[in-house]
């Protein structure tokens, strides 16, 4: 299906977040609304536009490497058989008011306004002033359930905001989580007591769960990335750092954004 026109898409076609087939409701449809995206091989079908979007992990800190988006675009043609283009706006060091305030800058709303897809990483940053409490297992819940707010209303504003600038067209947005807000592996294991580790893992859990939620809520696609990062030593797919993912970490996220399909954001009621 292409941005031009809608065109019914089977449901045994359709690939969900969790890389599932969409079950039917009670009256015999999706209860996802089907994609207007190719979920499967289609030579000389439409060209995709990939956008990325958020934090240093989408513009490839600390790495050397391909980022992932570009790892995903190769992968997504290989999947769909179609040309896909993708443009990365990664900034590192972005939080998500950060984010809010870049759709609004003309470039970027243009390429909301023409992307199939869009890749969403944001959130760690929106914790920054808390890292040394954290870390140091000194920072209780209640020091930052005002951040975890905040960053719940900010990103369903991004997802608005994705919606109102795509004209409601048939859109994918995929909202990755973190393996951890703060350094993890070896380096968290030198610098960190078990209880400051315990704490990042907490933390990251609360995030995750916010980022999720506030997905759902904007008919979005979350995407995990804890537990594909920790199945091992995550230390093997992290930069010297600590912090960024390596170029296999690059990879991983690319093939985990891969099996979350194409899904159409939800209308909203």
């Amino acid at each position: 299906m292409t941005r031009q026109r809608m065109a019914v898409v089977t449901v045994a076609m359709m690939l969900c977040a969790a890389g599932l087939l969409a079950t039917l409701g009670a009256g015999g449809t999706a209860d996802r609304e089907t994609t207007s995206l190719p979920a499967t091989p289609s030579p000389g079908g439409k060209p995709l536009r990939v956008l990325a979007l958020g934090d240093s992990v989408t513009a490839g800190a600390a790495c050397g490497c391909t980022a992932f988006p570009a790892i995903y675009g190769r992968l997504l043609s290989q999947r769909t058989g179609v040309q896909v283009t993708v443009e990365n706006r990664g900034v590192s060091g972005l939080d998500s008011e950060g984010l809010l305030r870049q759709l609004d800058q003309p470039a970027v709303a243009k390429a909301v306004g023409s992307a199939d897809v869009d890749l969403i990483t944001i959130g760690a940053n929106d914790f920054g002033d808390h890292h040394d409490e954290v870390v140091a297992a000194s920072c209780s819940r209640d020091c930052v359930s005002e951040e975890l707010d905040e960053l719940s209303g900010t990103l369903r504003h991004i997802l608005q905001r994705i919606r109102q600038l795509r004209a409601d067209r048939p859109t994918t947005a995929l909202v990755t989580g973190y393996w951890n807000v703060f350094e993890d592996g070896q380096v968290a294991r030198q610098n960190f007591s078990a209880d400051g580790i315990a704490a990042t893992v907490e933390l990251t859990k609360r995030v995750n769960a916010v980022v999720a939620a506030a997905a759902l809520a904007e008919g979005a696609t979350p995407v995990d990335l804890a537990g594909p990062f920790q199945r091992d030593d995550v230390t093997e797919l992290l930069a010297p750092d600590g912090d960024h993912p390596n170029a296999a970490g690059h990879r991983l996220v690319a093939q985990v954004l891969l099996k979350a399909g194409l899904p159409a954001m939800r209308s909203r009621p």
